[in-house]
């Protein structure tokens, strides 16, 4: 018989921790649509507010929401962590629902939105993407969730 080395049991017990890969791959374009949709709607509800703010200050208002939502995903997907993760969560979720209610009260009370915000008839002004971003971003966000804790 062959003496056997002892196994050192110390080694290689704990699995390695997958990194955290949200802003990766897929990710990035992700980031780069919602990074553009935080600026293009902060700017527009920036200049709709500074110059016809009696016309329409729900619409606008709503834009200007609408632009902080954008933001706080754009940062928040962009970060490593679970607590970041779950801001984006919270975030997107907030954003889909905006885009289904607005979109549905410009439709059905038009008179409240005379004037067109990001989210108005389901972001028809920007190709309906308001509408599509948050389902892509959930379903990015579902498969790089991060993993139980142990």
């Amino acid at each position: 018989m062959t003496p056997q080395t002892p196994v050192n049991k110390t080694e290689n017990t704990t699995a390695p921790q997958p990194t955290d890969t949200r802003n990766t791959g897929p990710g990035r374009l992700l980031i780069a649509v919602y990074a553009v949709f935080a600026i293009s709607a902060t700017a527009r509800a920036g200049y709709q507010i500074l110059t016809k703010f009696s016309e329409a200050p729900l619409a606008y208002l709503l834009s200007a929401f609408a632009a902080l939502v954008y933001v706080v995903a754009t940062v928040s997907l962009a970060k490593p962590g679970r607590t970041w993760f779950k801001v984006s969560v919270a975030a997107v979720l907030v954003e889909l629902v905006g885009v289904v209610v607005v979109g549905a009260l410009s439709i059905f009370d038009a008179v409240s939105f005379p004037h067109e915000t990001v989210w108005s008839l389901f972001g028809r002004g920007y190709a309906f993407i308001p509408l599509l971003l948050p389902i892509l971003g959930l379903v990015w966000l579902y498969r790089r969730r991060p993993a139980p804790r142990a």
